[in-house]
């Protein structure tokens, strides 16, 4: 019995930025596509739109403008550091990925997207510093590029051309499509079923609704998998919470809108997909309730300096190395271990109008918006306006001019008494004492003076070393922190054509991923931890591997 004739060349699921990478590859080969998502239309871009636009780049023009020696020696020391790769199995392909991503970020990486139109902010930021040896985690050299425009700035080309597509009937949009199944012809993954949704004209990122209201069925020669991750399903994270870090947070604050739900991941799994790592993820430390939300739990990550005065939830400073942007999982491994789920940042007026900057396109009107004066009266701001916000109306913050009253509003917040004003005073007076001289034992300190050498946290990233019980330098800020849930980092097992493997190595037939979905590469390219700048830079890479090796296999 003949079977029934293809809808598209390739079914790409989820028109997120891997996935609009991988359909703008399809169709420049000429392929034709059908680009599936749960979401409506409003939502393309998925999660990068929402992103602050940062790429790992390796000795660009722009580090080099900083005085940055970069190398790709130098990064991939660092990232393989980071990783930790140490399991024969699951880390084979993702190391493979590993080496082969910082190629791409020392090599075309950089002029692909120029030719794009994609152009970046000057000041290179400096992520995950690590404060560990030379072969441990972290960047050695700043390596944080912002995307001039950020998330919305990165996804126009891919959306552009895509929607090219779309004018020339290569491409074909089916918004509304919630996947629930794939389908084999003779072991290759052809057909693609699921549920179609209510139409739904809610804001981007807001919950858009579940009533299914017919189903459909599509075939095609190849499938390409960018669903993307878990981070907004709590019960998912806490299910695959790794024992290394303690107990999962009774609280948790979601990065990511509620439709990162993980489930496909589940389906690609039915069909036979070798899902692989998915005990690592990627959490942020230092998040806050969004005072405006989008979604439900919204949580914003502030991106510090260095400076802050980390102290857990009873006002115990936080172990050396675990400063303000060194170390994210480091971090979060430590705080499980204390029976509480949040911490506090102590710091002053002088600190968060220089330190404080907020994830997130939405909180960066500046920068998304390209626009240069808003940059320059940024920088001159006392306390930038979406910083001030936070001050504001954040659930999160307690600003008053002394100390006694600082500790009264942060044990208010909890509801518990744990912060104890005499040893926070004690704590803050030695601190304080360490200033006096530019040498000191206080390794903080030092990193604070290290810090400023680099001329971008010298100009806009990293506040004078001062008391921060001067009262010059007031008033006095707390700012409680909370786990901010964010990215899988395990996926789907890919080779570097971004097939999709089974357990036994071989390739799925017909079944391609990319992005989150596949671990941004290999079921998880960052191994155990990330450099920062390299998830939406994995979508890219992984997107135009998928894209174009299902281009050459249907063609």
């Amino acid at each position: 019995m003949p079977h029934e004739p293809y809808d598209a060349d390739v079914i790409v699921i989820g028109a997120g930025l891997a996935g609009l990478v991988a359909t703008a590859e399809l169709a420049a080969a000429g392929r034709s596509v059908l680009l599936l998502d749960q979401e409506p239309e409003q939502s393309i871009g998925g999660q990068a739109h929402w992103s602050f636009g940062g790429l790992f780049l390796v000795d660009s023009p722009e580090q080099r403008r900083m005085r940055i020696r970069d190398s790709h020696a130098l990064a991939l020391q660092d990232w393989l550091g980071t990783a930790g790769f140490d399991r024969s199995d699951e880390d084979a392909w993702a190391r493979k990925w590993a080496e082969a991503y910082v190629d791409f970020a020392a090599g075309e990486k950089r002029a692909w997207l120029h030719g794009l139109g994609v152009r970046f902010f000057p000041v290179v930021g400096w992520a995950e510093r690590g404060g560990y040896d030379a072969t441990g985690h972290g960047n050695s050299v700043p390596r944080f590029h912002i995307t001039w425009g950020t998330g919305p700035g990165l996804v126009a080309p891919f959306e552009r051309q895509v929607r090219e597509g779309v004018a020339r009937g290569l491409v074909r949009f089916r918004f509304r499509h919630r996947v629930t199944g794939l389908g084999t012809t003779a072991g290759t993954v052809d057909t693609v079923t699921g549920e179609l949704l209510a139409p739904s004209d809610v804001p981007r990122g807001t919950a858009s609704g579940r009533e299914a209201t017919g189903a459909f069925s599509y075939r095609a020669q190849a499938v390409i998998v960018t669903s993307g991750g878990i981070g907004g399903n709590h019960d998912l994270v806490r299910a695959q919470w790794p024992a290394r870090l303690g107990t999962p947070p009774a609280r948790m604050l979601s990065g990511v809108p509620a439709h990162v739900d993980g489930l496909m991941l589940g389906i690609a799994e039915k069909a036979g997909a070798h899902h692989v790592n998915r005990d690592r993820m990627w959490h942020y430390t230092e998040g806050i309730e969004n005072w405006n939300p989008i979604w439900a739990r919204h949580g914003i990550r502030i991106l510090p300096g260095p400076s802050s005065l980390w102290l857990d939830a009873t006002g115990k400073r936080l172990p050396v190395p675990l400063f303000p942007g060194f170390d994210t999982l480091g971090t979060l491994e430590h705080i499980m271990r204390t029976g509480h789920d949040h911490t506090w940042f102590v710091l002053d007026r002088k600190i968060i109008g220089k330190e404080f900057a907020l994830s997130g396109s939405e909180q960066n009107p500046d920068l998304t918006g390209k626009s240069v004066r808003g940059v320059i009266g940024r920088a001159r701001a006392d306390v930038p306006a979406p910083v001030r916000a936070f001050m504001d109306k954040g659930a999160d913050f307690v600003v008053e001019r002394d100390l006694a009253a600082l500790v009264r509003g942060m044990n208010r917040i909890t509801g518990e008494d744990l912060i104890d004003e005499a040893a926070l005073r004690r704590e803050l007076t030695a601190r304080d004492r360490e200033i006096a001289n530019p040498f000191t034992k206080d390794l903080q300190v030092t990193a604070i003076r290290g810090a400023r050498r680099y001329l971008g946290d010298k100009l806009i990233r990293t506040a004078a070393p001062h008391r921060v019980l001067d009262p010059g330098a007031g008033p006095l800020i707390a700012v409680r922190l909370s786990i901010l849930t964010r990215k899988s980092l395990g996926g789907l097992q890919t080779d570097l054509s971004s097939r999709v493997l089974t357990a036994d190595g071989e390739p799925l037939p017909g079944l391609y991923a990319a992005g989150e979905a596949a671990g941004f590469g290999g079921g998880g390219v960052h191994g155990y931890r990330s450099l920062e700048g390299t998830f939406l830079g994995g979508c890219l890479f992984s997107g135009r591997a998928a894209g174009r090796a299902a281009a050459r296999a249907v063609g």
